[in-house]
């Protein structure tokens, strides 16, 4: 691949570097809504998103120089917001529970996945009454696409720590979408 074509934006990211002004707020509005999004699911508190959303960008902006263009800028931005917002919850000290989970039901008591009536909105529900360090790991792996040595690297955790969280979260979605009433 063509490295001048690898970002879509490589553009905005040059004249920001040459202190173009209107870059930064071009480059501010293709990614604000997506890194609002994401702190929003790793904070699940919409002030909390909004200023983790803010010190990622001042710090990505502070540290352009640092960028080589040897990623698209969407992921070098999106991995300063991630640690921002992990840096923000191990403050309020975010507990990760190193313990073995329990074998899965058999297939025969496993619900259809049409029995859930499965709806992003239902999900996205059920995933903020998670608890924090869960809640976490499910939208690094399930949504942000990390695995799990990615995200035992990020959170400073084990691999198999980051697995059971997972695994552990995937059943209190479950257990929390079949309480939750189909509306």
């Amino acid at each position: 691949m063509n490295q001048q074509n690898y970002d879509i934006h490589r553009h905005l990211v040059e004249a920001c570097m040459a202190g173009n002004r209107k870059a930064y707020n071009d480059l501010y509005s293709a990614y604000s809504r997506a890194m609002y999004n994401l702190c929003l699911r790793m904070m699940n508190n919409a002030e909390d998103a909004r200023d983790m959303l803010q010190e990622g960008f001042i710090e990505a902006f502070n540290r352009l120089d640092s960028f080589r263009f040897e990623s698209a800028f969407g992921a070098w931005l999106k991995r300063i917001v991630v640690n921002k917002c992990i840096n923000a919850l191990e403050k309020r000290r975010i507990v990760f529970v190193d313990e073995e989970v329990p074998d899965p039901l058999p297939q025969d008591d496993m619900p259809d996945e049409e029995e859930l009536r499965l709806s992003v909105e239902r999900v996205k529900l059920a995933m903020n009454q998670l608890p924090q360090g869960a809640r976490m790991i499910f939208s690094l792996y399930l949504i942000e696409g990390y695995d799990h040595t990615e995200i035992a690297e990020i959170l400073k955790i084990s691999e198999s720590t980051s697995k059971t969280q997972f695994m552990r979260a995937r059943q209190m979605v479950r257990d929390i979408l079949r309480r939750m009433p189909v509306t």
